[in-house]
């Protein structure tokens, strides 16, 4: 296959990506149908070694975030953000957690991962998760997010999409949360959430 051809692949599976999450913040897919696109069974390692799946999710509100720990920009900034978030949140923040699933399991060991999470910057309450390329593969299909390799060497970069996903506390989609939201207006989406109840499926 030539390289124009695989390019343009790549091209439409990003626009793909894109219109997916466009649709969903715009409203244009419908709560049950926010519910069943995102979201489903995975299984994961956390940083303390330990194999996890999609119950990590449960009983609490959690910012589902798609990154790498070599990212240069999109990744840092959101947790950066999300760090920033938790003190607005007040007394509720003890109800959220973020969750950063690592789209280059080939760098992100378990190891690594410990490391960047522990940045005092971000979020007291985040959760790292790494794996297999096939068990990374699945949690992305589940939650519907495009991710490719760019670059040969050790310094390879990663294709990602940038919005976060909030999941309330029985693991179901509540709201898409775009990259561009200040930590004010992320707040505010989550406190809309909670107010909704757990079982909310927009903010």
């Amino acid at each position: 296959m030539s390289r124009r051809i695989l390019a343009v692949i790549a091209v439409l599976a990003v626009a793909l990506a894109i219109l997916t999450a466009l649709a969903v913040r715009r409203g244009v897919l419908g709560p049950t149908d926010q519910s069943a696109a995102v979201g489903g069974p995975f299984q994961l390692v956390d940083t303390s070694g330990r194999t996890v799946d999609q119950d990590v999710l449960k009983g609490k509100w959690s910012v589902v975030f798609f990154g790498f720990t070599h990212c240069p920009d999109i990744c840092p900034t959101t947790l950066f953000e999300m760090g920033q978030v938790e003190p607005l949140l007040g007394a509720e923040a003890a109800k959220v957690q973020t969750v950063l699933i690592s789209v280059d399991p080939q760098r992100d060991t378990v190891e690594q991962m410990r490391a960047y999470v522990a940045n005092p910057a971000f979020p007291k309450r985040l959760i790292g998760l790494t794996g297999t390329l096939a068990q990374v593969d699945v949690a992305a299909k589940a939650y519907r997010v495009f991710y490719q390799k760019s670059g040969e060497g050790p310094d390879y970069q990663v294709n990602h999409a940038a919005y976060s996903y909030l999941m309330n506390p029985k693991g179901r989609l509540a709201c898409v949360l775009p990259y561009e939201l200040t930590p004010e207006q992320t707040a505010a989406k989550i406190r809309t959430a909670m107010q909704a109840g757990p079982a909310a499926d927009h903010c």
